[in-house]
């Protein structure tokens, strides 16, 4: 088996998690949760979420023998890692300050960045369907 192929199983394993929160997890644990619950979940479970698909990417990034992939993978690591390590204190702090406004523009990038991930994601894994 070649890395390259390594690489696209890692990146459509990532389109998995990130479909299987979005559809599955982050919809349930608002619904069945507390918001006092769900929100001390929700802020220990992104960093782990983050953390662990910044890796997975660059993984993926190393093991792509295409350089558009190679490319690709590292451009989400690295915004994985933004997500992480700014956005996400960001969000907490404008929610512990009750800053809807703000709260709403840093959550709305958040989720503007996540799905062009997985746009970039499918984008990479579109060629190989076929």
């Amino acid at each position: 088996m070649s890395t390259n192929l390594i690489s696209l199983y890692i990146v459509a394993a990532m389109v998995g998690i990130m479909v299987f929160f979005t559809i599955a997890v982050a919809p349930t644990v608002f619904k069945v949760l507390p918001a006092e619950w769900s929100s001390k979940y929700v802020r220990s479970f992104f960093p782990k979420y983050y953390a662990f698909l910044c890796f997975t990417c660059i993984a993926a990034s190393l093991l792509a023998s295409d350089a558009l992939i190679s490319t690709l993978t590292f451009l989400c690591a690295i915004l994985f890692a933004i997500a992480q390590f700014i956005l996400t204190p960001a969000i907490n702090k404008a929610s512990d300050n009750k800053d809807k406004k703000h709260f709403g523009l840093l959550h709305g990038l958040s989720v503007v960045i996540n799905v062009l991930q997985l746009g970039i994601f499918i984008y990479i894994l579109w060629p190989s369907a076929s």
